[in-house]
């Protein structure tokens, strides 16, 4: 059996548990909402559960967004962080959708069926307060429709991302716009309850990320300056960029990565590091012509074009790797890259780290890593190379990995490529290991 991080499920799990047992405490202390018949009172506590889960996991989104480098180690690296950002985002405005779908839907079908009589009567607020509570109200359906379509372009891959990302940017005031209607539409008597200090605790790191990404601190404290110092295409669709940066850049281990912006107006993209650190400041990308952006960007760059690098993140790292455990290193296609930047670093050890390292491609005739790879591999006596190319009729099976175990009771893979091969993997190797691998694995998909 394969262990996998389960990290991201049990961080959302355990904020869901938390608010339906605060929302919870509260019905049973109050016996919930008053006045009003039962199909009425139980629309209206669907109505503030929805509500209260759906401001937890935004809340959550916005200060991930953050990119918040304590939770790296807990979370497994920084791609993680933002999957799990992600996914906070997605089910956040799914609850959204059942909070309006209880208000609207519900309430309609409740007056047609038992009528109006018994409905919960409302809080009366005068002066100030009321009219807060009514902008709060407009704000929120406002920030409804505006979520529940970048939901929708979001899951959409085929929306271009230079639109999504302007988009996205709104979001941080969108979130304000939410909190302000959590906090001024929120029962009176939550205030009085736990469920009122978890509306307080999580609308406060949810205006901190959202103040602190409209501030543009996001990754400042690791931003590094620095200009192009070689540009090499050995691919079509491949393109080797070097930079030098400033006094700022901090380093990297192998297999981390960083943002980089080549054009303010296009933003920052994250590429993993493709070499090793040498402490001169200098690291290099293989960037793989994978959209819009990355197509024309052989044609924009040149040497002493300025850029900027904010970094480095991630945890695909050969230090957190298992010295009693026999090492599987699986590379796919531009998933070579973190294992290129292993390679490198392991030339000043070559007999630190014994491993097989499988590498898919589609053409090995023709693929410009397979030299560098073999070349890398040459000098490191530990490490068993093993290159399977698609057009030659070679694939990388399930066995190809179990035999690369050679008798030891444990293994640990180590993962990057597309996630359909990587399930493909997962899903063999279940059905043969026996609790005897574990996959690591980087979920970098940052939409």
């Amino acid at each position: 059996m394969i262990n996998q991080s389960s990290d991201m499920k049990i961080l959302l799990g355990s904020l869901l548990a938390m608010v339906s047992v605060a929302w919870g405490m509260g019905v049973s202390a109050t016996g919930g909402s008053s006045g009003g018949s039962l199909p009425w009172v139980i629309r209206q506590e669907a109505h503030y559960i929805s509500g209260l889960l759906s401001l937890a996991l935004m809340s959550l989104a916005m200060y991930l967004s953050t990119r918040p480098v304590w939770l790296e180690t807990p979370l497994g690296g920084m791609d993680r962080v933002y999957r799990t950002h992600k996914w906070a985002g997605i089910l956040g405005v799914s609850f959204a959708v059942v909070h309006w779908l209880v208000e609207e839907v519900v309430g309609d079908i409740l007056k047609a069926m038992v009528g109006r009589e018994g409905r919960i009567p409302k809080e009366k607020f005068t002066g100030f307060l009321e009219v807060m509570r009514d902008l709060a109200k407009d704000m929120g359906e406002w920030t409804f429709y505006f979520v529940l379509a970048m939901l929708v372009i979001t899951l959409w891959k085929r929306f271009p991302y230079k639109p999504w990302r302007v988009l996205h940017q709104a979001m941080p005031v969108l979130y304000l716009m939410l909190a302000l209607h959590a906090a001024m539409l929120a029962p009176t008597d939550y205030w009085t309850q736990p469920v009122g200090i978890l509306i307080a605790l999580f609308g406060a790191a949810g205006i901190y990320g959202a103040l602190y990404s409209l501030a543009g601190c996001i990754g400042r404290s690791r931003r590094a300056s620095g200009t192009v110092a070689a540009i090499e295409q050995p691919a079509p669709d491949v393109l080797t960029v070097s930079c030098q940066l400033d006094n700022n850049w901090r380093g990297h281990r192998p297999g981390q990565f960083a943002f980089i912006t080549f054009d303010d107006k296009e933003g920052a993209h994250p590429f993993t590091i493709a070499s090793a650190d040498r402490g001169d400041r200098s690291i290099s990308f293989q960037i793989k012509v994978l959209g819009d952006y990355t197509r024309t960007l052989s044609k924009r760059l040149e040497v002493g074009h300025a850029v900027k690098v904010e970094g480095p993140y991630g945890r695909f790292d050969m230090a957190r790797q298992d010295s009693s455990a026999r090492q599987i290193w699986i590379a796919g296609g531009i998933g070579v890259t973190p294992f290129l930047a292993w390679l490198d670093s392991l030339q000043q050890a070559p007999n630190q780290v014994s491993a097989d390292l499988h590498y898919c491609t589609r053409d090995r005739t023709n693929d410009p890593f397979v030299a560098r790879i073999e070349a890398g591999c040459a000098t490191l006596p530990g490490i068993r190379l093993h290159i399977y190319g698609a057009q030659q009729g070679e694939t990388l099976s399930a066995a190809d990995v179990a035999a690369a175990q050679n008798g030891s009771r444990r293994s640990e893979i180590w993962f990057c490529g597309p996630q359909g091969l990587a399930e493909k993997l997962k899903h063999e190797l279940g059905c043969i290991g026996q609790g005897r691998f574990s996959f690591h694995q980087e979920a970098f998909e940052m939409r």
